[in-house]
């Protein structure tokens, strides 16, 4: 007799965890050294180190197993379920940096900004790309990471754009250098342009990806400016949603040949890791959530993006890092100047409007 797919589900499950299981404690080991090294140099973070390693051992993998394929082969499966799986959980737990208040609260004065950098950073990615020659998913990936919010949009939008290990390593590092910078620079500029605690934290928050570095940034030029940076940073994580949704839509017109793009099809698909991130960010909105079990949820989701980028750094095509050469850095570079000079201007004109 024929078992159906819910009697069979925990024995699945049971063989999934013992698939799985060696590669995961890699990746997890991998994770843990990152965020010692993040709480060594905050500014680094863990995401950095996490794929930083993981590229190394990609490099020396064939020598050390080799004679040991069997060894190897029983490690893969888990390298590319924290690559994949694990990437979208993380997502899904980002949500609970978020409620409905802190949104309503800062969303105003931030709004205008946030959207302005936004259209002009990938409006600038697709022209620059085209440009360059870059290619086409490395281009979305510098561009979401940079407009939005570095590693954490990355993370979000490589599965909906089936982006490869090497183009997900190359941005999150071109990303990384450009927040090093920002932290260097950016309070330099506030101090240059006379900016007070409150603006340029909106500056920070807007301009800088990585939350790591919109606290250093902010936190070099005054610890008043703290606060208000890392909430804008938070909202606007929320961008992710759209953007990610309207790459799904872009990706399916590409692969439909010729079908036609309906309602239904659309909501299909929404990733299920968007409406879990939504979801977990809701139920954070009406304070269900206590502040301890929030913390821990708040750490589990930035260790599980360091054990994600560890799988995505173990599986990285080193080759292909190499083919992409200094274009991809320089739309970087480029884009990175671009937002900074938007939200500056941004930020001037909403204030002489106001005023």
């Amino acid at each position: 007799m024929q078992l159906s797919p819910v009697q069979t589900l925990p024995s699945r499950l049971v063989r999934r965890g013992v698939d799985v299981f060696p590669g995961v404690i890699l990746t997890a080991a991998i994770a843990l050294v990152s965020t010692g090294i993040g709480a060594i140099l905050p500014v680094l973070g863990s995401a950095v180190p996490a794929i930083i390693i993981g590229v190394l051992l990609s490099i020396v993998r064939p020598r050390v197993m080799a004679g040991r394929e069997r060894t190897d082969a029983r490690i893969q499966p888990g390298i590319a379920y924290s690559g994949k799986f694990l990437l979208q959980l993380a997502v899904v737990v980002l949500g609970v940096q978020l409620s409905i208040g802190a949104i309503a609260k800062v969303g105003l004065e931030s709004l205008p900004i946030m959207l302005t950098t936004l259209i002009v950073c990938l409006v600038g990615a697709w022209l620059l790309g085209r440009m360059l020659g870059t290619e086409r998913r490395l281009t979305t990936l510098i561009g979401v990471g940079t407009g939005i919010c570095g590693a954490s949009a990355i993370a979000a939008v490589s599965p909906v754009i089936g982006a490869a290990s090497a183009e997900i390593a190359y941005a999150v590092s071109t990303i990384f250098l450009f927040n090093i910078l920002a932290v260097l620079i950016f309070p330099l500029i506030g101090h240059a342009l006379n900016l007070d605690p409150h603006t340029f934290g909106l500056f920070a928050g807007t301009a800088v990806n990585d939350t790591s570095s919109v606290v250093a940034a902010a936190g070099v030029f005054a610890t008043t400016a703290l606060g208000f940076a890392v909430v804008v940073k938070l909202v606007r994580t929320l961008m992710i949603i759209p953007i990610s949704i309207g790459l799904s839509i872009m990706e399916a017109r590409r692969s439909a040949d010729g079908q036609k793009l309906t309602g239904r099809r659309i909501a299909k698909l929404v990733p299920w890791f968007l409406i879990g991130f939504v979801v977990v960010a809701l139920i954070n909105s009406t304070g269900l959530i206590p502040d301890a079990p929030r913390q821990v949820l708040v750490h589990a989701s930035v260790f599980l993006i360091a054990m994600a980028l560890a799988g995505i750094g173990l599986s990285t095509d080193i080759p292909a890092l190499r083919r992409a050469g200094w274009r991809p850095l320089a739309l970087g570079g480029m884009l990175w100047m671009l937002v900074t000079l938007t939200a500056l201007a941004t930020i001037a004109a909403t204030a002489a409007l106001r005023g």
